[in-house]
């Protein structure tokens, strides 16, 4: 057994990191696709039937979507009486807190009540690891119900979520995200892969809380002062636990432990470049989109915002229109704005241009 390595400070990580990656550019004399292929064939694998099982979750995941709107949160939200803006975006959010909630609540489960030990001691992850390993069942369930989702979430963001500004970012975010999955599970690097979500899900279940609270605020035509505290609750710790998640512990635990100690505990690990690129992607949205944050709060703070809404409040819509038609639509009237030839999803009228 060995003992737990203290976990670094910044300054530790970035040294090791730079160290371990140039020693590594150094010594690779034959980068390139023919080693790329020839790593890929003899130590990848990821069957066809795998594939069918993850894209079969995603079409799954997005009929479950369809019905549970249709069904349920469609109508709570016409019984609730949310305004007309707000009720087309409340089932997005509802159905997103639902899976966030339970795929948090089963790494939980992971890392905190079983035998694995990836958490305290994040070097850990690749201890024992050996090409064509087996997944354990367990992890394996996770890697599946991710995997499928972020497949669908390509699309649902696409075609059936609110567009907003940064929404080719979040499709950026996607596209790295079923890529780290996908490869991580072939290369069997799925220890890392379990730490990686369970530190990025429990902000996604911040950020649709507080938007549910933003839309619930003014519902029935009264103002729910309830709704409007827990929405300010909501989007402080969703400040604080994204960079204590996603900019303390994730470089210091994620990227320590696949920049640095996967060299000296497997010399030449397949892949290394790749995953720490797409790790390094990753890491970079996540300080993108906390400067959103810090500039939202900071609006509020200073008074520019009379109170919290939407935290990722970039609707393309609302932005292109007037102040004298916003105000105008504050009311519990739909916007008269439906026209033709425009994209239609979810009740809300986008125009979609990448």
């Amino acid at each position: 057994m060995r003992a737990p390595e203290p976990m670094p400070g910044y300054g530790l990580l970035l040294r090791r990191s730079y160290r371990s990656l140039a020693a590594a550019a150094r010594g690779c004399t034959d980068c390139g696709w023919d080693l790329a292929l020839r790593t890929w064939a003899e130590s990848a694998q990821l069957g066809w039937a795998e594939l069918l099982l993850c894209a079969l979750g995603a079409l799954g995941w997005t009929a479950l979507r369809c019905a549970s709107a249709r069904s349920l949160f469609r109508p709570f939200g016409e019984w609730c009486n949310l305004r007309p803006k707000d009720a087309a975006k409340m089932p997005e959010s509802a159905w997103k807190l639902l899976f966030y909630t339970i795929s948090w609540s089963y790494g939980i489960y992971l890392l905190f009540f079983t035998d694995y030990p990836f958490f305290y001691d994040p070097p850990s992850v690749f201890y024992g690891w050996q090409k064509g390993m087996d997944v354990p069942t367990d992890i394996a369930i996770a890697y599946l119900m991710q995997g499928s989702f972020y497949g669908h979430s390509i699309y649902a963001t696409a075609y059936m979520d609110t567009w907003r500004k940064d929404s080719v970012v979040m499709l950026l975010h996607h596209v790295v995200a079923l890529t780290l999955i996908a490869c991580s599970y072939a290369f069997r690097y799925h220890n890392v892969g379990i730490l990686v979500l369970f530190l990025h899900d429990v902000n996604d279940i911040q950020l649709e809380f507080t938007k549910l609270n933003v839309y619930f605020k003014h519902r029935g035509g009264v103002y729910h002062r309830l709704n409007d505290v827990l929405s300010n609750i909501g989007c402080l710790t969703f400040t604080i636990s994204w960079f204590w998640f996603r900019l303390y512990w994730f470089p210091l635990k994620v990227l320590y432990a696949t920049c640095y100690s996967s060299l000296q505990l497997v010399p030449n690990i397949p892949f290394y470049f790749f995953f720490n690129a797409l790790l390094l992607v990753l890491t970079l949205m996540n300080i993108y989109w906390f400067l959103y944050i810090v500039l939202f709060v900071a609006k509020v703070l200073m008074g520019q915002m009379q109170e919290v809404n939407d935290v990722r409040e970039y609707d393309v819509e609302d932005s292109k229109k007037p102040t004298a038609t916003k105000k105008k639509e504050a009311g519990l009237q739909l916007p008269h704005a439906l026209k033709e030839g425009m994209h239609l999803k979810n009740g809300l009228v986008k125009d979609k241009r990448l």
